[in-house]
């Protein structure tokens, strides 16, 4: 093992930089300006049972240190997916893949993380429960522990390839949340999820997404992310993903020293695509600055 090197769920990543989902597409969009084969693993965009077209536009706004998004989570569904997307990737990138799943019932989870299960290029199933629960009265499956450890057992039920629930932070309590999905079966844990935003337009006097309000990233949220993720990595026994305003090298290795044993980067790979490229070339000479000899070996250190 080199010693940027990790291990997430019992599989081995060459370093623990991770592409967030909705940010790197299906990743050949972005094998066109580097090999993405550096990177430890992506996300890939969220994936849904049916094909979606998503939220009305503008679906973007512009912050002070970040953005908001309500893209809806467009996709063309698993079954494109599958079909299409999955072997277009294959031609630009040799590791395995992690899948992010998106639902509106238990049902929607379960069907799409099956079939994505079966697919030698998915080596994860990142599942996230931050979508309206459409039977439980539009409250996320995330906010509620019931809920989220309903979706970890029935995707548990119907996989065999390592589980990880990604968490909202739009709750009180993220521990009692990531405790239920561990008890109920995960095998991993990714936080935080977008916050949730809004911006007013001052002339208009309208909000300016037209979805209203929308998912707040960028580097303005990574002191809530450190947070939670310290707070959940040392509550639970299982491995953490920890995300939310990751932009450089040290903030990677603050991640890690919270607890993360891997680290996804979003918002900023929509400023620099090259981002996590230059973050893993970076990482040697930071972890020199602050005598780290192995990456892993700072994992939950504080």
């Amino acid at each position: 093992m080199g010693r940027l090197s990790t291990t997430l769920c019992g599989i081995e990543l060459s370093n623990p930089v991770i592409p967030a989902s909705g940010t790197f597409g299906y990743g050949y969009e972005f094998a066109e300006i580097y090999d993405i084969n550096c990177l430890g693993t992506f996300s890939f965009k969220g994936t849904t049972r049916e094909s979606r077209f998503g939220n009305p536009t503008p679906r973007i706004a512009e912050c002070t240190a970040g953005m908001i998004n309500a893209v809806g989570l467009q996709n063309p569904g698993v079954e494109k997916v599958i079909s299409e997307e999955l072997p277009r990737l294959a031609k630009c990138f040799n590791k395995p893949v992690m899948a992010n799943v998106s639902g509106f019932s238990v049902e929607d989870y379960a069907y799409t993380c099956e079939k994505l299960d079966k697919e030698e290029q998915v080596g994860w199933l990142e599942v996230n429960v931050s979508c309206p629960n459409v039977h439980g009265g539009g409250m996320s499956f995330g906010t509620d522990p019931a809920a989220a450890a309903e979706v970890t057992r029935a995707v548990k039920a119907v996989t065999t390839k390592p589980v990880i629930i990604k968490l909202s932070p739009n709750v009180t309590d993220i521990v009692s949340i990531a405790k239920a999905c561990e008890e109920a079966g995960a095998d991993g844990i990714s936080l935080i999820n977008t916050l949730l935003g809004m911006r007013i337009d001052l002339r208009r006097r309208k909000p300016v997404i037209a979805n209203k309000m929308g998912g707040f990233s960028g580097s303005a949220i990574f002191p809530v992310a450190v947070r939670m993720v310290y707070q959940v990595a040392h509550a639970v026994n299982i491995p953490v993903i920890g995300m939310g305003g990751v932009a450089s090298a040290r903030d990677v290795i603050e991640m890690m020293m919270a607890g993360a044993c891997a680290v996804e980067i979003g918002a900023a790979n929509l400023i620099n695509p090259t981002v996590c490229r230059d973050i893993i070339n970076d990482l040697p000479a930071v972890m020199d600055e602050y005598k780290i000899e192995n990456i892993r070996d700072i994992i939950r250190c504080v």
